[in-house]
Parts: structure tokens; C-alpha cells; sequence
């Protein structure tokens, strides 16, 4: 099987789902936690970007022996020469050695500057024997466990904060545990019980209670927890959205909207709050309501370039490409979202045919960002639709001069969209010049195999195929494209599997790749390997192309009616696909001269 995938272009969507997902997985507010944490237990610690030395905390140092003393002005050289690690290190030894409570501070300082979790946590253990009555320490052993991920760890000295006076946020947890299995988190959950009960009016605690039971699913559970938790938890535009949240996991959209809208109501400066309602009215398809709250956004900031964006997208969804335009390009002459919005204002011009202007905003959209490659290949598609092919080939040569990789790239595409334009003859002369360009380019020769694919060269196809398993012997995807040809329009079948065997070794998860074993081990007559193989292929890629060679199989082995359940269910989401047809077609007719007359 050879598949063929397209992202569509997704960002308006994108918009939609960040409706639902920043609330009970919060990575910046977790960043933004642990920073400040680390910062809160020294004064004066410098941003870690710029590697330079801190001032020293105003702590005294206890007496020391004559080799402390050199280690210690040693450590503070080394600080000054810029040399933060090494400092870092000496200040660490310094620190497990002595147990001074100046020294450790200072290390600490240098721990926090390099990140070095493993320092951390030493100098975080000593400190707190030290220290015992000391809430900072234990603050710095609970952030740290939660970086590592060691909850078990963390939730003790959480705890130990607490006892002590001192105040964590327990956001910080249930933000990192997103991608815990169910069990693990279930298991955290009933770790906090006692903490609830201990400090019932810590209202991070609370909330991180209601994060982790939505996170499992527990949707119910969570708004129970919610509601037992507004006695004493300080309402805030964050509760508000975690409430949102859930209720919009639940399927109640409706509910979820009025639960924002009062929100907003109450918080109406906060512009995350009313982003996320806007967000929401995007998932719901309710334009018009999403214009309204960005453009509230945007009379309370004019410089609220994200909701100028947004604002800018939805117009251009709902076909007002004059106002998307407007904006668009407000964003471009502000500096702000640039390229983004050059593209998006290109993709306007084309949608009005406006082809030349799309065709050079395209063009305008910078290297090395997030659309500079689906740019050019909207303007290279546009400019060859006008017929300036020329022209075309012309801005990819000037725009990858020097670049090699570039070039080929540019070349794969040009090859692929001079195909789709009906132009088959001059995509195969840009690859073959260019093959006599960069001899044994595998990505260029395998380019060349589509096209040999396209008109049916089986000769031209298998040569060029050889040509790249000679110089990688290890490509999968050359050798399950040779296999899967070689079994499917030939009689080659033994060759086809040893190729097939050889390419699932490589890339034994690959759904593509095992669909194509299976369909050889069937034209051999091994139908019960062919079976478990091609159900193991459907259930990672339910693909129609899959499903026409399930359901062959099954025929074949006088399962018709699984057969026929397997095609309905593929036309059901895929209505007329001439794979699925084929089959049913061909096999039937061939039941049909079977039977008796």
C-alpha cells in the first residue's frame, strides 16, 4: 500500500480548540510557577539567559578550614570569569561539605542560573536539614520532584510547606500531570485526600483536586468538587474557565457559554477570559458572536495583536475578505504576526482570484517559518495555473541558491504540481535534468517514481526503485513501494514478500507497510497470516484502500458476509471509493459466472 497523506490547513480550527485546552493543562503557568518558586527562595537571582554571575546574598558564612576558604574565593573567580558552571560546582561541593547555610544559598543561586536539577535536589535535602523549620527548602525539593515528574515525592513536601506556613501553589501539580495513565493519576488523587482534609481551605489545593479528577475524565465528580469548593475558594477568572472546561468536555456547550458569558460579566478586563469565550463561539460556529468579543478585545487593547489576528481569521472564514484584509494587513505594517499574516492575506487574494497579488504575498512570506514551505507551494501551483511555468522554476531557483536541500525539495514539489496541472512531460524533464544534476538523489529518483507510478511504467518504476535500495539498502519506504508493486501487478509474488519481509523488519508499526504483507502473503494463498496482518493494518488506518483488500481476503476465504460488512462500512465514510467499488464489483461478477446456470 502507498499512502499519500494532506494536512489540510487547520487555523481557525486551531482557534477553536485552544478553547477547551489551556485550563486543565496550564505548561506556561507550570513554567511560570517553577520560575517564580525558585526565585521566591533568594533574593536578587539573576535571569538564566544571562549566564552572569549573582550578587551575593547578604548571608554569613560559618568558620572554615584554609581549603574551604580557597574553594569559596575559587567559586567566586570563577563566577566573575563567566565560568557559571564550573562555579556552580565548586559552590555545590562547598556546600555538601561544610553545611553552611551562607554557602548553601549560594549554590543554590548557581543551580538555579544552570538549571541543574540534580544540584537542586542535593543542596534542596541539605538545606532542609539545616533548615528544618524553614518552608523554602521544602518549596525547593516539592518544584523540583514536579519537574522530574516524581509526584510520590512532591505531594510530602507540598504538605511540609504548609505545615511550616508558607504557601505553594498546587496548580503547579494537576499542570503536569496531563499525560499521567489513569491509574497513576487516580492514585495521586487519593494522595491529596488527606491533605484536603488537613488544610480544607488552600484553594490551589481544591482547585488541583478538580483539575486532576477532569483530567481522568471524571467530569461529574470534578463540577461536585467544584461546587464543594466555592464556600471558600476566592472566585476568579481561572475558576470560571476550569468550569468551562469541563462543562464544554461533557458535551454541554450551551451551559458552557452562559457560565463564560457571566464571566465576563464579572471579569470583563480579563482578556484571557474573554479570548477563551471567543475561542468557544468559534467551536460552536457562532462567527458573529466571536467578532463581538474580539472586538471588545481589541477596544480595550488596540495593540492586542492576537485578537486582531483571531479577528482576521474569522473574517476571512466567513468570506468578509474585505475586513480580514484590513487587518491583515494592520498586522503586517504593526511588525506584529507578519508572515502568518501575509500568508493568510494571499490565501484572501486567491479566494477573490485576485492570483498575481496572492501569487506575491505568497512569495513575501520569509524562509524558515511555519509557512514558508505550503507559501511557495501555493504560489508555485497559482503561477503554473497561469502558465508562467517558467517563472516559476526561476523564484524556487533563486530562492534555494546555496541551499541544496532546499533545491531538491523545491524540486519535488515543482515535479509533484506540474503533474497535477496535466504537465507529466515537463515534470519528468526538470527531474531528469536534475538527476543529472545530483546523481543518486533518493528523494529526486523517488519522485521519479511517482511519475514512472502515473503513466503506468512498471519497467521505469522497479528501476528506479532498485536504483535507491542499492545506495540505502535500509528504505523502508522504497521497499514496500517495490513489494507492494511487484505483488499487486505482477506474479512475482515470492520476490514481492521476501522485499515486504524485509521492509516491516525496518518498520514493523507501520500500517502501510504491514497492509502491503498481508496483500502479498494473499496472492500466495496464506490467507490466515494475510488476515491477521491486514485486521492489524485496518485498526491503525482504517483507509478504504485497506478495507478493499480486507474484505477481498475475507472473500476469498468464504467470508462474504464479513466481506461485504467491511466494504458498506468503508463507502459509509468514504461514499464511492473506486478501491472499495472495484472489489465488490469484480468479486461478485466473478461469484456470479461461478454458479450453476
Amino acid at each position: 500500500m502507498r499512502i499519500n497523506r494532506k494536512q489540510p490547513l487547520a487555523a481557525l480550527t486551531a482557534l477553536a480548540l485552544l478553547a477547551g485546552c489551556t485550563v486543565l493543562t496550564e505548561p506556561d503557568a507550570t513554567t511560570a510557577a517553577t520560575t517564580a518558586s525558585r526565585q521566591e527562595q533568594l533574593p536578587a537571582v539573576p535571569d538564566a539567559a544571562e549566564k552572569s554571575p549573582p550578587p551575593e546574598a547578604e548571608t554569613e558564612y560559618g568558620a572554615f578550614t584554609e581549603e574551604q576558604l580557597y574553594r569559596a574565593i575559587l567559586g567566586e573567580l570563577e563566577a566573575n570569569s563567566g565560568d557559571i558552571v564550573a562555579a556552580g560546582d565548586s559552590y555545590l561541593d562547598l556546600a555538601l561539605s561544610t553545611k553552611d547555610l551562607g554557602v548553601i544559598l549560594r549554590a543554590v543561586q548557581f543551580a538555579s542560573i544552570t538549571n541543574d536539577t540534580n544540584a537542586l535536589l542535593q543542596l534542596g535535602l541539605v538545606w532542609a536539614s539545616v533548615a528544618p523549620e524553614d518552608p523554602q527548602p521544602q518549596l525547593l525539593l516539592a518544584i523540583e520532584y514536579l519537574e522530574n515528574g516524581a509526584f510520590d515525592r512532591a505531594i510530602p513536601r507540598m504538605a511540609r510547606v504548609l505545615e511550616l506556613g508558607g504557601s505553594i501553589d498546587f496548580s503547579a501539580l494537576s499542570s503536569r500531570t496531563g499525560q499521567l495513565n489513569p491509574q497513576s493519576r487516580r492514585l495521586l488523587i487519593q494522595a491529596l485526600e488527606p491533605l484536603l482534609e488537613r488544610f480544607p481551605d488552600d484553594d490551589s489545593l481544591a482547585l488541583a483536586r478538580v483539575q486532576l479528577l477532569a483530567q481522568s475524565g471524571e467530569y461529574e465528580l470534578a463540577l461536585v468538587a467544584l461546587d464543594e469548593a466555592r464556600s471558600h475558594i476566592t472566585q476568579t477568572a481561572g475558576t470560571i474557565l476550569l468550569e468551562a472546561q469541563i462543562l464544554q468536555n461533557m458535551g454541554r456547550s450551551e451551559q458552557a457559554v452562559r457560565v463564560m458569558n457571566a464571566g465576563v460579566k464579572n471579569f470583563s478586563k480579563d482578556p484571557i477570559l474573554r479570548a477563551s469565550l471567543a475561542r468557544l463561539y468559534i467551536a460552536q460556529e457562532k462567527f458573529d458572536d466571536a467578532l463581538r468579543e474580539y472586538s471588545l478585545l481589541i477596544e480595550q487593547n488596540a495593540e492586542n495583536w492576537e485578537a486582531i489576528y483571531a479577528k482576521a481569521l474569522v473574517h476571512l472564514e466567513t468570506e468578509d475578505y474585505d475586513g480580514a484584509e484590513a487587518l491583515f494587513q494592520r498586522l503586517i505594517d504593526s511588525g506584529e504576526r507578519v508572515d502568518e499574516s501575509r500568508y493568510y492575506l494571499a490565501t484572501a487574494f486567491e479566494r477573490q482570484g485576485e492570483l498575481e497579488r496572492a501569487i506575491d504575498n505568497y512569495r513575501l512570506v520569509s524562509i524558515g517559518t511555519n509557512n514558508f514551505l505550503g507559501a511557495q507551494q501555493q504560489a508555485t501551483r497559482l503561477s503554473i495555473q497561469l502558465g508562467a511555468v517558467e517563472a516559476a522554476h526561476d523564484w524556487l531557483q533563486r530562492l534555494s541558491r546555496g541551499q541544496p536541500r532546499l533545491e531538491v525539495l523545491f524540486i519535488n514539489m515543482e515535479a509533484q504540481l506540474l503533474q497535477q496541472a496535466g504537465l507529466s512531460a515537463e515534470a519528468k524533464q526538470l527531474l531528469d535534468r536534475s538527476l543529472n544534476r545530483y546523481p543518486g538523489e533518493v528523494d529526486l529518483l523517488f519522485a521519479r517514481v511517482l511519475y514512472f507510478d502515473s503513466i503506468k511504467d512498471l519497467k521505469g518504476s522497479e528501476a528506479d526503485l532498485r536504483a535507491i535500495i542499492a545506495i540505502k539498502p535500509d528504505d523502508a519506504r522504497a521497499l514496500n513501494h517495490l513489494g507492494y508493486m511487484l505483488a499487486d501487478q505482477t506474479t512475482r509474488y515470492e520476490e514481492a514478500l521476501a522485499l515486504l519481509e524485509s521492509a516491516i523488519a525496518l518498520n514493523p508499526s507501520d500500517p502501510a507497510t504491514t497492509d502491503s504483507l498481508a496483500w502479498a502473503q494473499y496472492k500466495l494463498g496464506r490467507y490466515e497470516e494475510a488476515l491477521a496482518n491486514i485486521r492489524r493494518a485496518f485498526a491503525a488506518f482504517p483507509d478504504p484502500e485497506v478495507a478493499s483488500h480486507m474484505g477481498e481476503i475475507l472473500w476469498m476465504m468464504g467470508r462474504r458476509d464479513e466481506a461485504m460488512a467491511v466494504w458498506q462500512r468503508a463507502l459509509e465514510g468514504a461514499p464511492g471509493d473506486p478501491l472499495v467499488t472495484e472489489a465488490m464489483e469484480r468479486l461478485q461478477a466473478l461469484a456470479a459466472d461461478e454458479e450453476p446456470a
